[in-house]
């Protein structure tokens, strides 16, 4: 896995061998137009200087954001506060009643990834 690189906004830890992870991220990734973000994939292996355990890495979606590390919904507004057509989004999402239900959400997701894994590819 490459180093995260400081002059990025945030910094995104995502599965690169999951085919739903791949397009979310090719999407993101064509949206950053900044290029704000710093997208590891951490699918192929372990990097020492990640403050994130692999196995949980791969369980739940994770960014680091002004140095604070996130997991599920919480990942994605960071993201998403990170690219101007999608900013608006992640600062709602700093409401807590909104961030409960997107975690609420992004949980049912868990459940289902597999099945829909498994439709796209």
């Amino acid at each position: 896995m490459q180093e995260s690189d400081p002059s990025h906004a945030v910094t995104v830890w995502y599965d690169g061998a999951c085919p739903l992870c791949q397009r979310e991220i090719a999407v993101m990734r064509r949206l950053d137009k900044r290029g704000a973000i710093d997208f590891l994939d951490v699918s192929q292996d372990d990097d020492p200087s990640c403050p994130i355990d692999r196995a949980d890495l791969l369980a739940r979606f994770h960014a680091r954001e002004d140095g604070e590390v996130l997991s599920g919904a919480a990942a994605f507004a960071a993201m998403w506060r990170a690219i101007p057509r999608l900013r608006p989004l992640g600062l709602l999402a700093r409401n807590r009643i909104v961030m409960a239900v997107l975690e609420r959400a992004y949980r049912v997701f868990l459940k289902v990834r597999p099945a829909l894994q498994r439709l796209v590819s």
